[in-house]
């Protein structure tokens, strides 16, 4: 490898600028790029497709005013650098064939086979089908692009190549338009290039949706990096001779290139950092090409002695890659008078699967080991965003889970295997146990980081070595709903919330069908298939347990589903009957799960006397007789049930305290002691700011079985000489002596 010391200038993939001539001319820019790669026969095939998309267009023009074709060629051109496929870049040139020209997906399969028709369909968009919003709509054409790079990942090559070349020409658009494509652009497209490592795709995505959505931010900074360019010029110039003397004296073969950040990425830092323009020091950069792995450690320790370190600003990617496949030695230098200098060290195979990304399969026709785990790295990100999408019923729900996973900063993080799994930053133990396996996710209750147990909300850090440890039963919890961040972990939670809600629910609807059954004198057991079929067919659903969970959200009225089941059986309505009914009570055993929730403006207790509420977006809803908030509800008869508990309720209830105690040294230890000697657990607590007096207030909410053991955990507590005063709160108006 020569010793050369050059200035990098950022390539761009652009093809915009291509003369209005014949793409398959001698002289056209998709000809000098083709011939570079392909032999003439296949050339001949672009040809052929090219002037079917040309006469297929014909006639139709883009908003610039220039003939159509120009920009399925613009896409063959992007592709064609990264030197794609002949079928990629058949599909490149009728990617609009289908969706604007009328032609049928099967007189594309004629022409030009099964492969190319199966690339143009995973990028037709689903214009056709009438979708509510913007959001359902973007939802799903995502959906269809997922399915069909799962199947062939060149889909989504070709659409970032489709997108780029947009972007590259979004300035005829109005300007409510142009916004829009940018975020979109930004949102989904520039996060998956960086995803699938097509660095240089990826920053000119951001870098011009930055330019649309920003337009005077963008244009503040491009000067001010015009102007930096001048003015360290000479600085620059003296940094390259330097290092790339101190490698020749080495012997040190390596290539030294200058490197100018990217206009987006610098804007990132100043916005996470709270930075000025001004203190962005590394708007400049040096890259080291070299020829394999232990060179790079060899240049790094050259750089080391050349240039002291700045300490905590050194990362290997190459002992751990990023998810997208990159490699990478990362140093900041102290370098001549104090200008910190940022160094990437690489060897040429790095460089090229860090600016192609999956791409470099095609772009580089290596057998690279490193490559085919990148490949299948890739597969595996696709098909986890598959379950995703097969999970989330909701756009809007998909839309947020996917744009989660596109995750451009990752912690790495150690199995109790020792691999290593990378985690977006933030991530918690939940998070980590959802990436080892759905189950290992649904059955965690606790977590050992770095071989001692901690809570599972703890957030992951690069080297952490995480166990997990699962119950026999998957037991997840809402609550963690607030915490995790991957979209695996969220999409999950959310459809095995919704299962276990719906389950739980159709078993409270059951029953109260069956009281209304029993107050009309039927026994369910004595309710034949056939009445449930009839009543199926007359609500037009497929199950019972959607009637049934339907009765259990307050949705149905029991009674009018008892009367039509009665009535299927009858053939005439049952609610003509004169029989006196009288309903038995709905016993709540407090271990009804989702189904059944106590509420929290009066945190009934088992002892209370109690009512129900039919909550359609909640289930059956406990309050207490005296809650101040049943006065704020219109009494529907239909909507009150009469409950009472079961005398074995078994689970622990939450109530609150108010105390009123002595400001003394350690009396929160003493109270704490107190609770725990009753048997009793401290959910939270929370004291008011002291105002001088000689007391404080203390609020606790605290578990317990049922008023018994309340009123014993308020005998412990009284015997502290230092409480003057317990209430127990229900509602935020009312206080009730105990």
């Amino acid at each position: 490898m020569p010793k050369t010391a050059k200035k990098l200038s950022a390539e761009h993939y652009s093809a915009a600028e291509q003369p209005l001539l014949p793409a398959d001319s001698e002289n056209s820019p998709l000809t000098t790029l083709l011939k570079a790669y392909l032999s003439q026969d296949e050339i001949e095939q672009v040809w052929h497709a090219y002037r079917y998309s040309d006469n297929a267009h014909k006639g139709q023009v883009r908003r610039s005013g220039e003939p159509y074709i120009v920009h399925p060629v613009a896409v063959a051109c992007i592709l064609a650098k990264l030197h794609l496929d002949v079928p990629t870049l058949l599909a490149a040139l009728l990617h609009d064939v289908v969706e604007d020209t009328g032609v049928a997906a099967d007189e594309l399969k004629e022409q030009f086979g099964e492969q190319v028709a199966g690339l143009v369909d995973g990028l037709t968009k689903l214009d056709k089908i009438e979708l509510q919003t913007a959001v359902q709509a973007q939802a799903e054409n995502v959906r269809k692009m997922l399915l069909a790079m799962s199947q062939d990942v060149r889909v989504i090559l070709i659409k970032l190549a489709d997108r780029l070349h947009n972007m590259q020409t979004l300035d005829v658009m109005k300007l409510e338009k142009q916004k829009r494509i940018s975020q979109e652009t930004l949102d989904i497209y520039a996060p998956i290039a960086n995803r699938l490592g097509l660095n240089v795709i990826y920053q000119e995505l951001e870098d011009l949706s930055f330019k649309y959505i920003y337009p005077n931010r963008y244009k503040v900074i491009v000067k001010a990096i015009k102007t930096a360019r001048g003015n360290r010029r000479e600085v620059i110039s003296k940094i390259l001779e330097a290092i790339t003397k101190q490698l020749t004296d080495a012997e040190i073969e390596a290539d030294v290139e200058g490197r100018e950040k990217h206009v987006y990425s610098i804007y990132k830092k100043m916005v996470a950092k709270g930075l000025k323009l001004s203190q962005v020091g590394d708007i400049y950069g040096f890259r080291v090409l070299v020829k394999d792995t232990p060179t790079c450690y060899l240049t790094l320790g050259s750089l080391h002695g050349l240039y002291k370190p700045i300490p905590g600003k050194f990362k290997d990617y190459i002992a751990i890659s990023k998810a997208n496949g990159y490699q990478s030695l990362h140093t900041t230098l102290f370098g001549p008078f104090g200008t910190p200098i940022e160094v990437q060290v690489r060897s040429v195979a790095m460089h090229n699967i860090a600016q192609a990304g999956v791409a470099a399969h095609w772009l580089y026709k290596t057998k690279d080991v490193h490559l085919t785990q990148l490949q299948q790295q890739t597969h595996k990100w696709l098909q986890r965003l598959l379950e995703i999408q097969t999970e989330s019923d909701d756009s809007h729900e998909f839309l947020e889970h996917f744009k989660v996973d596109l995750f451009p900063d990752e912690v790495y993080v150690f199995t109790p295997k020792g691999n290593i799994l990378a985690l977006p930053r933030g991530s918690t133990a939940v998070d980590f146990a959802y990436a080892v396996h759905t189950d290992v996710g649904n059955c965690c209750v606790a977590v050992k980081i770095n071989h001692e147990l901690a809570p599972l909300r703890t957030e992951m850090q690069n080297g952490d070595h995480v166990e997990i440890i699962t119950s026999a039963l998957p037991r997840p919890n809402p609550a963690w709903l607030n915490y995790v961040v991957t979209g695996k972990a969220r999409s999950h939670l959310r459809h095995y919330l919704k299962s276990m809600k719906v389950t739980e629910t159709a078993h409270l609807g059951e029953r109260m069908l069956n009281i209304a059954l029993r107050a009309m004198h039927i026994e369910p057991a004595k309710i034949e298939d056939s009445q449930w079929e009839k009543v199926m067919r007359d609500y037009g659903v497929q199950d019972k347990a959607e009637i049934l969970a339907d009765i259990g959200l307050g949705k149905r009225v029991s009674l009018m589903v008892a009367h039509q089941l009665v009535a299927s059986a009858h053939g005439h309505e049952a609610g003509a009957a004169n029989d006196q009914k009288s309903f038995d009570k709905i016993t709540i055993r407090g271990s009804e799960g989702m189904a059944v929730q106590f509420a929290p403006c009066c945190r009934p207790i088992p002892g209370d006397p109690i009512l129900g509420f039919i909550n359609k977006d909640k289930g059956l809803v406990i309050h207490t007789h005296d809650c101040v908030a049943i006065s704020k509800f219109k009494l529907d008869p239909d909507k009150w049930l009469d409950v009472e508990w079961d005398e074995d309720a078994k689970r622990l209830f939450s109530v609150n305290l108010r105390l009123v105690v002595a400001d003394v040294r350690g009396m929160l230890a003493k109270l704490a002691a107190g609770i725990a000697d009753a048997g009793s657990n401290i959910d939270h607590v929370s004291a008011q700011e002291p105002d001088g007096s000689q007391y404080v207030t203390i609020n606790f909410t605290v578990q317990v079985h049922n008023r018994v053991h309340l009123a014993e955990l308020i005998r412990n507590l009284r015997k502290i000489p230092e409480v003057v005063r317990i209430n127990r709160i229900k509602g935020e108006h009312k206080e009730q002596k105990v």
